[in-house]
């Protein structure tokens, strides 16, 4: 038993770390960061946070949702080492988080705001990776070439690399983007197993050797390839490990910086690991406390030695558990494959062109702003497009920060002025559950309702009596909904009785 536990989950391991390895690279790039801070932001996610954590199939690692969040805090506090102190406070923000048992974070948040927030980012990534796409070299100094604040930088470097593009740049990302199409389109194992992110890197180091050998005027220059450390194995580990600047503590941009990561970064984490815990077969459920004190460490330990932020990851989690990962030590065993490529296969990493990078990433943007999830959202009510479509505006238009408390003010200014009386009951007889549902319902209550569901104890009946609600939210259908789906798991027959009443 424990060998085939064993066998799953190294597969399972191997194929995330296939599609973690080009994943740490580009987001560490679009972060503004070096190759290396991603390289140690997936091993601590692995390792670290895949240790700590409740849960059985989640990944951590650098996220691309961070990315914009990162850029913005390096040029706020101006150096990479003064960004690890804030990001080193941040982990302990969400370590105490977690000890403060505020793991409902996630539910006082409409889901409006937060796909707006996850809307924004990509759109954002898409455009600041267009032009590592065309060509436009990377210095190498950490967020030299990306971190400036001005939103006029994206577009002048789009429009010199327009200008003056690189052939086998262009070549490189187009190819990329053609082979990771083409692989998400197919649903054959195969195409499941292997990552299309790993074959649209070894097409772009192919096209760069080939060019090397036959057209070596058009092969990439040093700056247009992935630059990480060849000379761990000799004994120089500690030269390329950054350390927080302590003294960044004396300046007050470190506090808002330190704040915004802790926040968006629980946010994530907490939506992923409920994402991927609806997919487990075994229906188990993460503790969503501990999951804040096992980022918060992880987020700790990066700081410390160098890394970026991470978060709990959908993607890499769905990999690992399509991968056939049958415990937490898949997650742990990606973390130590990444250590042992970048002490071993340093110089083959170095090989891959920026411009496959772009590529990936800018699949990754697109998948955050999928025109068809955009035009669902803005087919429902005006209490969730509203703030959806504020919140991407705000943030494109301002910073993350801002817009995310925009979009939050926007969607409280919709539904704090309807409430006049409590609009969830939960009341008990015998073995049946009632939980009346009355005047409007919406996305504040998403916690309480959970709270009640948790309560319900198996072989039991549920009944929901909306027929003295005048509105129900998305987030608390999404959550009925949710309950419905797992409640046969558990023998719970569910109810809904009356129809909810329209103003």
């Amino acid at each position: 038993m424990k060998s085939n536990r064993l066998k799953s989950d190294l597969r399972a391991a191997t194929v995330v770390f296939l599609i973690a390895l080009p994943l740490c690279l580009g987001i560490a790039l679009a972060s503004g960061a070096s190759s290396f801070s991603g390289i140690i932001a997936g091993v601590v996610g692995g390792i670290v946070v895949g240790a700590l954590s409740g849960s059985r199939l989640s990944v951590s690692g650098p996220a691309a949702g961070l990315t914009i969040v990162v850029l913005d805090a390096i040029n706020t506090m101006g150096t990479f080492e003064a960004f690890l102190a804030a990001l080193v406070l941040s982990g302990l923000l969400q370590i105490l988080f977690g000890v403060m048992k505020a793991g409902r974070l996630a539910s006082f948040f409409p889901t409006a705001v937060i796909k707006g927030m996850l809307a924004a980012i990509g759109l954002i990534l898409i455009i600041k990776q267009i032009p590592y796409a065309l060509g436009f070299e990377f210095n190498g100094a950490v967020g030299a070439a990306l971190a400036e604040g001005q939103k006029n930088s994206s577009w002048t470097k789009i429009a010199q690399a327009f200008m003056n593009p690189k052939p086998l740049a262009v070549c490189a990302s187009a190819v990329g983007l053609l082979v990771m199409v083409f692989w998400d389109a197919q649903k054959q194992y195969f195409f499941k197993l292997i990552p299309g992110a790993l074959i649209a890197v070894i097409s772009g180091v192919l096209l760069q050797e080939m060019a090397i050998i036959f057209a070596p005027l058009y092969a990439l220059e040093p700056g247009h390839l992935v630059n990480l450390p060849t000379g761990l194995l000799s004994g120089e580990v500690s030269n390329f490990f950054k350390m927080p600047d302590w003294s960044a503590f004396k300046t007050p941009e470190l506090y808002p910086v330190a704040l915004t990561i802790a926040v968006i970064a629980s946010i994530e984490s907490l939506l992923s690991v409920e994402a991927i815990d609806k997919l487990d077969p075994k229906h188990k459920i993460t503790p969503s406390n501990r999951e804040l004190i096992a980022q918060g460490s992880g987020n700790l330990v990066s700081g410390l030695l160098g890394g970026i932020p991470v978060t709990a990851v959908i993607v890499r989690s769905s990999a690992n558990l399509l991968a056939g990962a049958k415990s937490k030590m898949a997650a742990i065993y990606h973390g130590i494959f990444l250590i042992v490529a970048v002490f071993f296969i340093p110089q083959v990493i170095n090989l891959i062109p920026l411009a496959t990078l772009a590529a990936i990433l800018l699949v990754v943007g697109f998948k955050l702003t999928n025109p068809r999830l955009i035009f669902e959202q803005l087919k429902k009510s005006p209490n969730q497009y509203i703030p959806f479509l504020v919140t991407v505006f705000a943030i494109v238009l301002s910073n993350l920060l801002t817009g995310i408390a925009i979009g939050l003010a926007v969607g409280f200014a919709f539904i704090l002025p309807s409430y006049t009386r409590k609009s969830l009951v939960m009341t008990k007889q015998g073995s049946t559950y009632h939980i009346r549902l009355q005047n409007k319902v919406t996305f504040i209550h998403k916690s309480l309702l959970r709270s009640y569901l948790a309560s319900v104890k198996s072989d039991s009946q549920v009944v929901f009596d909306q027929s003295a609600a005048h509105f129900i939210d998305e987030d608390i259908s999404e959550t009925i909904d949710n309950f419905k789906r797992t409640a046969r798991f558990r023998n719970i027959e569910v109810r809904i009785e009356g129809d909810f009443l329209a103003d």
